[in-house]
């Protein structure tokens, strides 16, 4: 009897797919190629390698062999046919969409997406004769009802920046394709450890790799998955390549690398640290509303229990003291760090309304239900005693500060 060949893993390809030691002199680390361009054995060699006959490399804008790895990493992680890395998240969002958009083209996004995505559709791709339309992703019949002739990309991010809404991916990709629509889906709050859309029908994946993917603050990174082969090669040739060029240099590329090697530790602890500071701040008698699909109250947590395997370590929430309850509250925090970006190491705190989704009015906000109160919170790797005792008593802080009595909630 044949025996069935066995996959590897998730963390075990994570941490081995793509490299082999023996080829590099040993080096269990792979090889930075610090290098911008690459000499061929032959002109006819090169004239193969630019006309697409060989592979080879050429230049580091367009492949580079540290970058190649990540590529191949993240390709197998996520389920794709290709994958292509990018300086910034942004790169490689402008780049998917600068690749397969032209004017005249539609395309349909969510209510909700983060400030500097929702700056490149609104403020930037509307000057170039492409129509922005919002929906509300979170109903499959409302694309339904919107969708048309002209729509070529249907974009969103599930969970969402920053309010954490959930949408259908597989009910939403299956109406885009129904109508010869691409879905692109924004997959950085999730990583493919938890949720991998293009297994359930999306055509390309984006991240901001800057965040859980290199996991340690001291990267700016982007990486995008495509399910089919020949887009990611147009992804790579003409929207990096031609259009942005937003290059991931050698050197970061290596550190995501090692940032993928813990990756599944990494996000285990940062669920479990979600979850506890959820259920804190969802019994706390000075918090609003706590939006976090992990809590069995939440309105899609069965939506997230079929689609993701874990619940991630994002969530929000709102103060009963509203704007001014939340600026004391953040003021108040000592342990937890009052800063943009996420994945981190350390716990992260920020208000979106003037700081990362700075980029919508007031009226843009409210479109996207984005409340001026709600406050973004980014589970890190600390002890969770320390954090849920640093939470609460800046919580009791805002509260004492708002005129109401001083509560001591245990951690």
């Amino acid at each position: 009897m044949t025996a069935t060949p066995h996959t590897p893993g998730f963390a075990t390809r994570a941490i081995h797919h793509g490299y082999n030691p023996a080829e590099h002199h040993g080096a269990l680390v792979p090889p930075v190629y610090q290098s911008a361009t690459f000499a061929f054995p032959s002109a006819d060699f090169g004239a193969a390698c630019f006309a697409g006959e060989e592979r080879g490399y050429i230049y580091t804008r367009i492949s580079n062999p540290t970058l190649d790895l990540l590529e191949q990493r993240m390709a197998v992680l996520e389920g794709g046919a290709g994958a292509i890395a990018f300086g910034s998240g942004m790169g490689a969002i402008t780049a998917t969409c600068w690749t397969v958009l032209q004017p005249g083209d539609e395309v349909i996004t969510d209510l909700t997406l983060y400030g500097c995505t929702f700056a490149f559709f609104e403020h930037g791709l509307k000057r170039f004769g492409v129509t922005i339309r919002s929906v509300d992703l979170t109903r499959p019949e409302a694309l339904a009802a919107a969708i048309g002739p002209r729509t070529r990309m249907v974009y969103f991010e599930t969970p969402a920046n920053p309010n954490m809404r959930l949408v259908d991916v597989a009910a939403v990709c299956a109406i885009a394709r129904a109508h010869g629509a691409l879905t692109v889906v924004d997959n950085t709050y999730c990583t493919p450890w938890m949720q991998r859309p293009l297994e359930l029908g999306a055509d390309v994946v984006v991240h901001s790799a800057t965040k859980y993917l290199n996991g340690h603050g001291d990267v700016t990174a982007g990486i995008a998955v495509a399910a089919d082969a020949e887009l990611a090669g147009r992804i790579r040739l003409c929207g990096l390549k031609d259009m942005t060029g937003a290059v991931l240099s050698p050197q970061d590329a290596s550190l995501v690398l090692r940032g993928l090697k813990t990756l599944s530790l990494r996000m285990e602890r940062h669920c479990a640290n979600a979850a506890a500071i959820a259920d804190l701040l969802a019994s706390h008698p000075e918090v609003e509303r706590v939006y976090y699909p992990g809590l069995p109250n939440d309105p899609q947590h069965t939506l997230a229990r079929r689609q993701m395997s874990a619940f991630g370590g994002m969530l929000a929430f709102e103060l009963k003291g509203g704007l001014d309850a939340g600026r004391r509250f953040l003021d108040a925090l000592q342990l937890v760090t009052r800063a943009v970006s996420l994945g981190d190491a350390e716990t992260l705190v920020q208000h979106p309304a003037t700081m990362t989704h700075s980029t919508y009015t007031a009226e843009e906000r409210a479109a996207a239900l984005i409340s001026d109160g709600l406050v973004r919170l980014s589970a890190g790797l600390e002890e969770i005693d320390d954090l849920l005792a640093d939470l609460a008593q800046a919580l009791d802080a805002a509260a004492g500060q708002d005129g109401r009595e001083l509560t001591r909630h245990a951690a």
